[in-house]
């Protein structure tokens, strides 16, 4: 097998005895050696049972689990496309993630197996599930221990596909990021070169793991330079500040919500620090009051930008400039390319703003089975964020603002057309449109300006969105337009318009 894609075969030969991962519900460890051959475990167990082949996905329906990293440790020696799913997505938006990514197999938690079932009725393509634990004999925790013949076999290249990552798309349904080993270890080269980040570091994750933060801010860079991962099934702040104690953290990381909740907990003022070397902060940028609590308590903020896209490790801003570059994303990481162009592809002088440009071996090769949307977004090898930022004399990056119509609700990516199209298949609603507002939790959320053709309350809206979106999507602010939504020059719905009225009614 290749081993500059098996990274645990090396660590399981140099490190053997050191944790990889601790899973914190129950406190269990894993060292390389053991992660490294539960990986071979599962390779043999699934090919044998299911005669998985290099290139089929292995989608996964749940919340955080070990076994998620298991599929992973799989992944790099089979070849195999791991293809988490976002747990929070009601079964019409799973079924179409199976529609899309068309998995071989699905290994499902208990309590997504009716929303699992459900999607796989919906969908044309209905793969085949596997109960995730579990005493019965077809459970996955079952195959895993059970009797299987050694897995062997040519493991893949680093131009492979490894995951396939699910952003909300822009045109009104989700989009799959491809991510190839190549992407992910050049990411972990990033950051390990832009903070400093070695074996001996120990982080965390609880983002989910469907999320490019689950696995690429600091998971697989770990992994990938030998260093311990504590694995949480959900994000609490106050349990995260007593691990900083008990386990040693010594890399924090998070949006500024994350930040915020953990900075009001009751156990902040006591907590001991004294490990964390700083923490990375990205999503939007970092209060200036909140930057001061955070140093005050002995803790550096760095700023991050990244996307599923690209990295996700961008950018950075070193901890000594977090004031005197506030509102700063920093400066590119170490192989990155960066332009800002105007909108005929063309470098915009130094001060305007531009939309960034990317290009390096951390970018996608692009989106699966969407060659309309590859075509929109990689130009020449460059890939088009959609993002506008301005550089300042000094080279520093600010986001000033979006060309895609999206917002960030709680670190997860809201693109109001996935929205607006769940609206107009109410019966009752004639027009919609979604915009972003500021909130002081969230950092931004909906608002939906709504055309009906009868009465409607703004809780019988939310409510049908719910039953088609996850619920991060649904708008937090319902408006009913009376006879029908503003329109610019060209016919289209005006958003700018509605953005203002949202702003000066919600923010």
């Amino acid at each position: 097998m290749h081993a500059r894609t098996d990274w645990l075969e090396r660590w399981a030969l140099y490190t053997p005895e050191r944790v990889a991962l601790e899973w914190v519900p129950t406190g269990q460890t894993i060292t390389y050696r053991q992660l490294h051959q539960q990986g071979l475990r599962v390779a043999a167990a699934l090919t044998h049972r299911y005669g998985l082949k290099a290139g089929d996905r292995v989608g996964i329906l749940a919340q955080n689990t070990l076994e998620h990293v298991l599929l992973l440790a799989a992944a790099q020696k089979t070849g195999w496309i791991l293809t988490p799913i976002n747990f929070r997505m009601a079964a019409a938006e799973v079924a179409h993630v199976f529609d899309d990514s068309q998995p071989a197999l699905v290994l499902v938690q208990d309590q997504y197996t009716q929303v699992a079932a459900q999607a796989a009725q919906i969908a044309a393509h209905s793969p085949k599930l596997l109960a995730l634990n579990g005493a019965s004999e077809e459970s996955f925790e079952a195959l895993v221990n059970g009797d299987a013949p050694a897995w062997e076999g040519q493991g893949p290249s680093f131009e492979d596909p490894c995951m396939i990552l699910y952003t909300s798309g822009s045109t009104g349904r989700p989009k799959g990021a491809l991510i190839t080993h190549r992407m992910l270890a050049f990411n972990a080269i990033n950051t390990s070169l832009s903070i400093d980040l070695s074996g001996q570091d120990v982080s965390f994750n609880a983002a989910p793991l469907y999320h490019t933060g689950g696995w690429n801010v600091l998971t697989t860079p770990l992994l990938f330079h030998g260093g311990r991962v504590l694995l949480l099934d959900r994000f609490d702040g106050g349990q995260l500040l007593e691990l900083c104690q008990s386990r040693g953290i010594t890399i924090l990381w998070g949006v500024p919500t994350m930040m915020k909740m953990m900075a009001e907990d009751p156990r902040f003022e006591s907590a001991d620090l004294s490990t964390v070397r700083y923490a990375l902060v990205g999503g939007e940028p970092m209060p200036e009051g909140l930057i001061h609590t955070w140093q005050d308590k002995g803790v550096p903020i760095r700023q991050g930008f990244g996307m599923t896209e690209v990295g996700p490790n961008c950018f950075s801003l070193p901890q000594q400039d977090a004031l005197r570059k506030i509102g700063s994303i920093g400066r590119p990481n170490f192989y990155i390319d960066v332009r800002l162009v105007d909108d005929d592809g063309q470098d915009v002088p130094s001060g305007q703003e531009g939309e960034l440009w990317m290009r390096g071996p951390v970018v996608t090769p692009g989106y699966w089975r969407n060659p309309e949307a590859n075509a929109k977004t990689i130009k020449d090898g460059w890939f088009a964020t959609g993002d506008l930022l301005r550089c300042d004399k000094e080279g520093y990056f600010y986001v000033v603002g979006r060309k895609k119509d999206m917002y960030i609700s709680g670190g997860e990516n809201v693109y109001p057309p996935e929205v607006e199209r769940v609206l107009a298949s109410h019966e009752s609603i004639v027009e919609a449109a979604v915009v972003g507002v500021p909130n002081e939790k969230w950092g931004e959320v909906g608002v939906a300006f709504v055309v009906c053709s009868g009465e409607m309350e703004a809780e019988q809206v939310r409510e049908h969105c719910r039953g088609a979106l996850a619920r991060y999507k649904v708008p937090r602010h319902v408006v009913f337009v009376p006879d029908a939504l503003p329109q610019g020059s060209s016919g289209k719905i005006d958003k700018k318009v509605l953005r203002v009225k949202a702003l000066a009614q919600f923010a």
